[in-house]
């Protein structure tokens, strides 16, 4: 049986979610890069394989899979024992929840082509920042309000899941577009525990940058 295949970009915050989740789940797999700076996932060869031209596109199972929390629900599902999603209902209800704070509400207004959008229309590059540290800013606070009740290391219980995974690709963005972090101290705490995780540690954008 073929490796599985990780089409990604080094930066991208969806792949770096599925970078993590497949070290969490254990899975071995083989990377190629899509530079989405140079308009390669606008390739008509990469179309052919992920017709939204976005990345990550993962190929496992003998099939190609598409959309970063899809992936996560889907290795959640193929190795239940991971600790992606809980085992109970109500569980597995908050930690979809905190996770779509980050990709649902975050991530898309803050996504590469999104802010270009915006420059664009504006005429102004300094516009691109003050978007971007804006609404991660406004959306992370959101987060940490939720977070603030949960019990345990990480963002539901004591062991990281597809919320964790969310989070910390979030957080890296935040550091690297000067949001203000001011109060997040249970952002950063789990962020920080994070970090100490091979699955993590090997996923970081800095460990897998071309």
């Amino acid at each position: 049986m073929d490796r599985p295949l990780l089409y990604d970009y080094w930066r991208s915050s969806a792949s770096y979610r599925v970078r993590i989740a497949l070290g969490l789940a254990g899975i071995d797999h083989d990377r190629r890069a899509i530079d989405l700076t140079a308009g390669e996932h606008r390739r008509p060869d990469y179309l052919a394989i992920n017709p939204q031209g976005l990345v990550p596109t993962l190929v496992l199972d003998g099939a190609v899979l598409t959309q970063s929390l899809a992936i996560v629900e889907y290795l959640a599902e193929r190795h239940p024992g991971c600790g992606l999603l809980p085992a109970d209902i109500m569980g597995r209800q908050r930690v979809r929840a905190l996770s779509y704070a980050v990709a649902m509400e975050i991530h898309p207004v803050c996504n590469m082509h999104v802010a270009a959008h915006v420059v664009e229309l504006t005429g102004d590059p300094q516009t691109r920042e003050d978007w971007m540290r804006h609404f991660i800013t406004d959306g992370l606070r959101k987060l940490e309000a939720m977070l603030v009740s949960s019990d345990g290391p990480f963002c539901h219980g004591d062991r990281p899941g597809m919320a964790d995974l969310c989070l910390v690709p979030q957080l890296y963005n935040a550091w690297r577009w000067g949001a203000d972090l001011t109060g997040l101290d249970r952002i950063i705490d789990i962020d920080a525990r994070c970090a100490a995780l091979p699955a993590f540690a090997d996923a970081h954008p800095d460990r897998v940058k071309p």
